[in-house]
């Protein structure tokens, strides 16, 4: 099937409440958000949760549980569950969604590296909440930690429970910690990888990187679907170099706030619709939820606990 899914990721654990009004932060903010851009054209939406008074990214799972079930009384598209957490999330808390909830998709990422969003702060004036600072701080000395023992422990959980992981990689390196991985049974085909780009820490967002990622794990993991997401300005570009290169796309407020340079976009359906835009304007077709379950190997929706 030569159809390509946009996946939308909501909010993230990145962006704060100062930098957009527009971030989606409240259960009911998120539910919302997730009919939006399925209404607007993507098969897969990526959830993150956060404390609703406050907006601190968390791994709560009655959060998640209240999310997903209301999604799924209103649209079948895909939930993607992150693994992530907050920065700092202890990795037991962050693995729990995929036993609870019986996902049909969760993140996993696929190596350690240095997460940094310190810089982010320079560029904020006023602050909403007392958090937000010392939370972007502090990522100056963080390390995000993904080890290969941490790895196979949440594929154990995950392929247990019937769910399929999608390899988030942030850099060339976690290629070959997944090969690895595969070579010793530890992860299993079929083989979802998502190239995160333009973190500070991980690898530059740039179209000859992206070749280089593809080509680099096409010889050492071999058959595998790819998505591109990338922060900031680079999140349209880098998309649409995935498109144009046959893989998917994710956009989505968790990589940036804007829809154009200086204009924040108030939903991640705004985003959606744009790519999705270019997308039929280079001919390429998007799935629904139901062939994005197809192309990745998905139990379907009937198969979850939620």
């Amino acid at each position: 099937m030569n159809k390509r899914i946009i996946t939308a990721a909501l909010t993230g654990a990145i962006h704060t409440p100062s930098m957009s009004p527009y971030l989606p932060v409240t259960p009911k903010q998120l539910i919302e958000e997730a009919v939006r851009v399925h209404k607007a054209g993507a098969a897969v939406a990526h959830l993150h949760v956060r404390d609703p008074e406050t907006g601190l990214p968390n791994a709560d799972q009655a959060l998640f549980r209240e999310i997903a079930e209301a999604v799924k009384r209103r649209c079948d598209i895909v939930l993607c569950f992150t693994t992530g957490g907050k920065l700092g999330e202890s990795v037991e808390n962050r693995v729990r969604v995929a036993s609870n909830l019986k996902p049909e998709l969760t993140s996993l990422n696929a190596g350690s590296l240095n997460f940094a969003l310190f810089h982010i702060k320079d560029n904020i004036s006023r602050w909403k909440y007392d958090w937000e600072k010392p939370y972007l701080e502090g990522t100056e000395d963080f390390i995000f930690p993904n080890t290969f023992k941490t790895m196979r422990q949440y594929l154990e959980i995950i392929y247990a429970n019937g769910a399929r992981p999608e390899f988030e990689i942030y850099d060339v390196g976690m290629i070959n910690n997944l090969a690895f991985l595969l070579q010793k049974g530890v992860a299993r085909q079929p083989v979802y990888l998502q190239f995160v780009m333009g973190i500070l820490g991980g690898i530059p967002a740039t179209l000859e990187n992206l070749v280089f990622l593809v080509n680099t794990a096409q010889r050492q993991i071999g058959e595998f679907q790819f998505s591109v997401c990338a922060a900031g300005r680079h999140q349209i570009p880098m998309c649409t170099g995935s498109l144009i290169m046959g893989g998917h796309a994710r956009v989505g407020l968790e990589d940036s706030i804007y829809l154009s340079k200086g204009v924040l976009a108030k939903s991640s359906a705004d985003q959606v619709v744009k790519i999705a835009t270019i997308a039929r304007e280079l001919g390429i077709e998007l799935a629904t939820p139901d062939e994005a379950r197809q192309i990745l190997g998905l139990k379907g929706l009937e198969q979850v606990n939620f």
